[in-house]
């Protein structure tokens, strides 16, 4: 019965967001019931004690990125940075190959620390005018962008500024650069699998006589959009937030020591911060605010001319995406208390391997609530230590721990109620029907390198 109630509400909460319900108001709701079906007199101390401290203690720390991350993609989407390099990249390549072009082009923007989220508004209409070009199913859009935006750029290279690989590193004690060798093995075995399962999708739709298509839903008309900006200036602030990211990340723990303690008249007692635990929030953070300061210093005049309404919107999405993964991790903390997920624990514990155990706690909790980051903090507030402890045991580097830990966020995680490809699917103008099971398909290439990068990791020692 336990085991039902846990699983009750994890269902439940996948169903809502399938339905498109906010995540918001049912997280909450789903996990007061959860409490309330195993004990009704623990709902109020549930809700104040456990569900809200956990949800404050995520914003706490990871709400900043978030918000400078909004920041950052909004003010490259505003400058017409994005554009130019979108342009820049079509141009170089050629419309003839237009799968991996559209891919490096969302890679570029994701790996250099704009939102999912925005690098679909700001490529799709290239995409789409490249595929007409090549008379290239549209239906096949969705899962080239996914392929740059969803899978690698995401959580495994090292360095990635999203919130999947920095999650992590707060748990471990690691950073964002955790595991360099197996990240970047990772990631060119998924761009070549996932280019190759794309173009033999292209081969046999062309085979079978299927086009671009007719009568399709949100054509862009991008007659006219030549941006004004040079690639090169376009490219500087991505290479910013890249370049100072590892590098705040060496030097912070050196600069810092082991802990900071700030003294202040104010203050009753001195606050002391464990830097192990923030550096690679810091570094981050670092970055994208010299990003920050790199836009506004080479496109001012463009950037003030619309910063106003374009913060609004910035802050109204960091606000929705960081409050989406904060009550799920509040809800993880709930589900994670409760007897049924207890029994659960024990029986994921039976798995003897540290990182297959790890592997699949992390994408299957993912998988159910359709967030990557959702799916890690739960997974990773409720079992750290114990993965912690059995990869102290069995000899395995935190940093193996780390990159795992985010290459499995991402993996089970696009299934059909995730945010990120209902609204992939809504702003290229197709339904799941339509465009779906390519990018199911794409999931099973990421979940199965996490696999890979295991049996890589323990047949060469490779960190």
């Amino acid at each position: 019965m336990d085991v039902a109630i846990a699983a009750l509400a994890l269902i439940l909460l996948m169903i809502a967001a399938y339905r498109g319900l906010s995540v918001i108001i049912m997280a909450p709701l789903l996990a007061m019931l959860a409490v309330f079906l195993t004990d009704p007199a623990a709902v109020p101390a549930a809700f104040s004690g456990l569900f809200m401290d956990k949800v404050g203690s995520f914003l706490r720390l990871y709400f900043p990125v978030f918000l400078l991350g909004a920041v950052f993609g909004k003010m490259v989407e505003i400058s017409g940075f994005s554009r130019a390099i979108v342009a820049a990249v079509i141009g170089f390549v050629g419309s003839k190959r237009a799968i991996p072009s559209i891919m490096a082009v969302t890679a570029l923007l994701t790996y250099g620390g704009v939102s999912v989220f925005v690098a679909v508004f700001a490529v799709y209409p290239f995409a789409a005018e490249m595929f007409r070009r090549a008379d290239i199913p549209k239906r096949l859009v969705p899962a080239t962008i996914g392929l740059g935006a969803l899978t690698f750029t995401m959580d495994a290279l090292p360095g990635t500024p999203q919130i999947q690989n920095i999650i992590p590193a707060s748990f471990f004690g690691t950073t964002t650069w955790a595991a360099p060798v197996l990240g970047l093995i990772g990631s060119l075995f998924i761009v070549a699998m996932g280019l190759l399962y794309l173009d033999w999708r292209r081969r046999s739709l062309a085979a079978a006589g299927e086009g671009y298509g007719t009568n399709l839903l949100n054509e862009p008309d991008t007659h006219g959009e030549t941006p004004a900006v040079h690639p090169l200036v376009a490219l500087l602030p991505l290479l910013v937030v890249g370049i100072a990211n590892l590098v705040l990340t060496i030097a912070i723990p050196r600069l810092a020591g082991d802990s900071v303690t700030l003294s202040l008249v104010g203050l009753k007692a001195p606050v002391v911060v464990d830097v192990k635990q923030v550096s690679a929030l810091w570094a981050v953070e670092g970055a994208l605010l010299l990003g920050i300061l790199t836009i506004v210093a080479t496109a001012f005049r463009t950037v003030t001319a619309r910063f106003t309404e374009g913060s609004k919107a910035a802050v109204g999405g960091a606000l929705l995406a960081g409050m989406n993964t904060a009550v799920e991790y509040g809800f993880g903390g709930v589900i994670s208390a409760l007897p049924g997920f207890l029994v659960v624990k024990e029986g994921l514990r039976a798995i003897p391997n540290p990182l297959v155990n790890e592997a699949i706690t992390v994408t299957t909790l993912s998988g159910i609530t359709g967030s990557a980051s959702g799916g890690l903090s739960i997974a990773l507030a409720a079992m750290a230590d114990q993965f912690a402890a059995a990869g102290d045991a069995a000899g395995v580097p935190r940093e193996v721990l780390h990159r795992v830990a985010a290459m499995a966020s991402g993996g089970m995680d696009t299934l059909p109620h995730n945010g990120a490809v209902i609204t992939l699917l809504a702003v290229t103008g197709l339904t799941h029907r339509q465009a779906y099971k390519d990018i199911l398909a794409l999931t099973g290439i990421k979940t199965a390198t996490v696999f890979l990068v295991i049996a890589v990791y323990y047949l060469t020692g490779l960190v």
